[in-house]
This record gives C-alpha cells, sequence and structure tokens, in this order.
C-alpha cells in the first residue's frame, strides 16, 4: 500500500508531501519520490494528518479482554488494539497470586513470541503489582502487596524476567535500592509508583536507576509547597519519564497542563490505564477480581474508588489538544514516541523504515478520520 498526500509526523514535525509505503506490516520506504508499483493500492490521505501508530505503556485491557487472562485475551488485545490505531502496547498486570501472576505472564510472553499478524505488537510486560505500598493502593488488591526483591520477581516470571519490560515500585520499601539496581541494570525499565515516597526518595529512586514513573499525580503522594512529593520530583528531576492519563477524569486540567510545561514533549508519555471496558458501553466489569461500575466513562469500585479508566489513546490525543490545550506536535509526541522512548522502544511510535504500519489519519481540525494498516 502507498500512502499519497498527507501532512506526516516526522521526527516530532508536520511534514507535507512524502509518501510512505507499508509492506508485510512495517514501513518500508519514506520520501517523495516514492511511486505506486503495479497494481499497487494507493490511499489518499487528501491533505489529512498522518500519525505513526498509538503506544501505550500501561494498558490492562479493552473491549472485554483483561491481561491477566493470559494468552487468549492478550491475542484478542492485539487485534482490537490495532483496529484503534495503537501500534505497540505493554499488557499491565494487576496484583494477584504468584501463580495467577505466573500465567498472566506467560501469555504476554507467548504472544512477544508468536506475534499476532495484524496485531499491535507487544513490547513485554509492565508488571504494576506487587511491588507497592499499601496506603496507595488505588484499585490494586494490597493483600497481595510484597517487598521488592528480584527472588520475588524471578517467583512472579516463572525466571521469564525478560519477559518485563517495565515495573512500578514504591521506592520506600525495604529493599528498593538493591531491588531498583538489579532490575534496572538487568533492562527492566523501573517506574515509581503506588507509593508514599518523598522527592528526596523518588530522586534516590532515579539515583538507583529508576527513569518512570506510573500514572503521575495518581496513587501517590501530593505536591505540597514544603513537600512536594511525588509530582514535585518527577516534574523536575530530567531522569524521569512521566505517565499521564488524560482522560479529564483522574487528572485536572491544570495538572495536565503543568506536567506538559516542566517535562516537555519529551519526557510526558500519554497512557491510558484502561481496563476492559474501554471501548464498551457503561456497565459492570471486573478488574483484577473486584467489580468495577463504569457509568459515564467513569470506572469505580463501589467504594467509589477510581478502577483504571476506559479511556482510548485516540481520545488522549483529542483531550490533550481540544481539553487541556496542547499543541498539536506535542500532543502527537506524547502519544506516539515518548511513551515509546519511556521503555526504550526504538521503532514503534515513528514514522520510520521498519516501524508498524499501523498508522492514524486525523482531520485538519484534529478529528479522528480513520486507522491505516498496511
Amino acid at each position: 500500500m502507498l500512502v499519497l498526500n498527507g501532512i506526516l509526523f516526522l521526527d516530532g514535525k508536520f511534514t507535507q508531501g512524502p509518501g510512505l509505503r507499508l509492506r508485510d506490516g512495517i514501513i518500508t520506504e519514506i520520501g517523495d519520490a516514492v511511486s505506486a508499483g503495479p497494481g499497487e493500492e494507493i490511499l489518499d490521505a487528501a491533505g489529512e494528518y498522518v500519525l505513526p501508530g498509538f503506544v501505550d505503556v500501561h494498558i490492562h485491557g479493552c473491549r472485554g479482554w483483561d491481561a491477566m487472562q493470559g494468552e487468549q485475551a492478550v491475542r484478542a488485545m492485539s487485534r482490537e488494539l490495532a483496529e484503534m490505531g495503537v501500534a505497540a502496547f505493554c499488557p499491565t498486570t494487576m496484583s494477584a497470586g504468584t501463580e495467577d501472576t505466573r500465567k498472566a505472564v506467560a501469555g504476554i510472553r507467548a504472544v512477544m513470541d508468536r506475534p499476532e499478524e495484524k496485531g499491535a505488537r507487544v513490547l513485554g510486560v509492565h508488571l504494576e503489582a506487587p511491588f507497592l505500598q499499601g496506603t496507595r493502593a488505588g484499585a490494586q488488591r494490597k493483600e497481595f502487596f510484597t517487598n521488592p526483591s528480584m527472588e520475588k520477581l524471578l517467583e512472579l516470571t516463572g525466571g521469564d524476567t525478560a519477559a518485563v519490560r517495565l515495573i512500578t515500585v514504591a521506592p520506600e520499601l525495604p529493599g528498593s535500592e538493591e531491588f531498583i539496581r538489579r532490575a534496572s541494570a538487568a533492562g527492566i525499565h523501573v517506574s515509581v509508583g503506588h507509593t508514599e515516597a518523598t522527592a528526596e526518595q523518588v530522586h534516590a529512586a532515579a539515583d538507583w536507576g529508576a527513569d518512570h514513573v506510573t500514572h503521575t499525580f495518581n496513587a501517590q503522594t501530593p505536591f505540597h509547597h514544603r513537600a512536594p512529593g511525588v509530582p514535585g520530583a518527577a516534574l523536575t528531576d530530567d531522569r524521569l519519564w512521566c505517565e499521564m492519563i488524560c482522560d479529564g477524569i483522574h487528572v485536572h486540567r491544570d495538572a495536565v497542563r503543568v506536567l506538559a510545561r516542566c517535562k516537555g514533549a519529551g519526557r510526558a508519555a500519554a497512557v491510558t490505564d484502561a481496563m476492559e471496558a474501554a471501548g464498551l458501553p457503561d456497565g459492570d466489569y471486573t478488574l483484577g477480581g473486584q467489580k468495577v461500575s463504569v457509568r459515564e466513562g467513569e470506572a469505580r469500585l463501589a467504594d467509589g474508588t477510581l478502577a483504571g479508566s476506559v479511556l482510548t489513546m485516540g481520545k488522549a490525543l483529542e483531550n490533550l489538544i481540544h481539553l487541556f490545550g496542547i499543541s498539536p506536535e506535542e500532543a502527537c509526541a506524547m502519544c506516539t514516541s515518548t511513551p515509546a522512548e519511556s521503555v526504550g522502544e526504538k521503532t514503534a511510535g515513528r514514522l520510520a523504515i521498519g516501524a508498524p504500519a499501523i498508522l492514524t489519519r486525523w482531520s485538519r481540525g484534529w478529528r479522528p478520520a480513520g486507522t491505516v494498516r498496511g
């Protein structure tokens, strides 16, 4: 397939003119001289914006599927997300028993090793639990929480720690320093989250190798002018990428603007933290074995606690531009290249040779115009 006449998001800016050739699931050619071969399908983008596929590094589920359900569910997520313009994702776990977590990791690994032919690429596990602080549990089940250790990680993954791309840790827990140093040295990106950490403890975690913050502002110490907490350190430490859930529910619009201005588009990563109800109507669902009620787009436990979101990455981009007032160039980076870079991904999230041939189209007024899959 040849994509012509679009305004491409190339290298962090919009460029009009180049064509894209998509073949065998990847981008194979980009340039002004790209021309159609005999019988090749041509897509005329007609002056619309063409973006690389989204990258979501924090997503539990969508359209009735949950990553904790194993390989079949992750494969279904891969297919469904590709339809929604997501090129790559990190299936994210909930706190659970060792055997259930091990099965979830094995299912995710299976899709990493044998990808869905037309699906979004699985980058690896985001192990959001169990090395979390009980007082900041959010919708995670704290009865499964434990102190971090490489031995426990080996147990949870069945020895397959290489399947883990990202892991959330509360750095104030006993054993955190040794664990963060060892995990980051092993190539796992460590994220600060679900934590009572002070700003000083967050900076220390970055010294040990942490480079990421899980859903900034949520399930962590708040910002105060004499005790800036996790957000204060996250916003000022240039070593840290900051996730944010841009649904207009989890984070006030001014907080999103503050984060974007402090971190810049290169360190602010949009995520969905979506659960199985994403892409489905309001109703009753589950997350981590807990009943979740979705009403008017808000997913909550019975006690009112927010339980993930029903956000999609496409809606996150719309919100960044129209609700939060972020410039389109910055918003596009926050939904594509920045989350990819936050977990060390070098191909997905960009219009580049070898990148996934899952793209999204947007009108000149920044409304979704469809998904392109080559």
